[in-house]
């Protein structure tokens, strides 16, 4: 079975001012580096559909959805905090990142594809149940993680957030529902200053000082992830793959580089052979210069689709 990679146009026209780095050029710049590589070839290219609204409110509150809903301006921005801007294209943008991520959920538990990766944006995992925050817009990973519990009745599922913040939102969606194990690093202090403590048991939360590098990640990985993964057997792992943990990125402070990405995606590769039918779903977070972020993505799928 193939590599499916989700993407759609929409995605490319939710943008909050030239001065941000969460821009769209990051879609462009991973489009080319996959067509650089010769390696977009070998992956199933999907157009995004829109979410249906029951699957995000398995996740978001009323109150969370209308907030973004009712205050898409007809023309320039509208502020949901310092960072998080609206433009007249975010709701559809934010409805075709979530419907990326479920679209691919139900293909690869359907068997049509063995795994797949969402190029899409905004990002997810700092999205609270309650509110929009940095960035993000929707949980994209955990409205997946859950049409995979609710709708399609597994019973265990994983979520690997490699992210160099916090998947702060991705953490409160799912803290304390043991069908759920969330392993994380990620910066700390930093942004979004969560994740210490972990609010629940099902947490399996790294923090990291700046600075630090690939190997202290790869011993972390080792000794702390793959022992809880593999005890929780999941059916299926979700990943929120954020590459602003590179070293060349400068929202961050960590030093991680593409083989560390690589060698991080093997590892969960690994799990989901052993317990999972090899059952992933990967969705763009964080990474936002430009060469570093499209060169991350093309390791990772080159693992994802066992590509030498």
């Amino acid at each position: 079975m193939t590599t499916g990679i989700y993407s759609h146009p929409d995605c490319k026209r939710h943008e909050m001012g030239s001065w941000h780095p969460e821009c769209p050029a990051r879609l462009e710049a991973i489009e080319d580096q996959l067509i650089a590589s010769r390696i977009d070839a070998f992956l199933e290219q999907r157009e995004a559909p829109e979410v249906d609204m029951a699957d995000i409110e398995r996740v978001h509150s009323n109150e969370a959805v209308a907030r973004v809903r009712d205050n898409v301006p007809i023309a320039g921005y509208y502020p949901l905090d310092a960072d998080t801007l609206l433009n007249p294209y975010s709701w559809n943008a934010a409805m075709r990142a979530a419907g990326a991520a479920v679209a691919a959920t139900d293909a690869v538990i359907a068997g049509e594809l063995q795994n797949a990766f969402c190029a899409v944006r905004p990002p997810g995992h700092h999205a609270r149940p309650s509110e929009a925050m940095g960035f993000c817009l929707f949980g994209n990973v955990a409205i997946a993680a859950r049409r995979a519990l609710d709708v399609h009745g597994l019973k265990r599922v994983a979520v690997v957030d490699f992210d160099v913040h916090h998947g702060n939102g991705t953490e409160e969606a799912l803290a304390g529902d043991d069908r759920v194990l969330m392993v994380s690093f990620f910066q700390h202090p930093f942004y979004p200053y969560s994740g210490v403590p972990a609010m629940g048991p099902n947490m399996v939360n790294l923090p990291v000082p700046a600075y630090t590098k690939g190997d202290e990640v790869r011993r972390l990985v080792t000794e702390q992830w793959l022992p809880a993964l593999h005890a929780h057997r999941p059916e299926m792992i979700f990943i929120s793959a954020g590459f602003d943990a590179h070293r060349e990125d400068d929202l961050g402070q960590m030093c991680l580089v593409e083989d560390d990405y690589a060698w991080i995606t093997r590892q969960i590769m690994d799990v989901a052979k052993e317990h999972a039918q090899g059952r992933i779903v990967s969705c763009l977070e964080g990474g936002y210069n430009l060469s570093a972020l499209a060169r991350s993505v093309v390791a990772h799928l080159k693992v994802l689709a066992e590509i030498d």
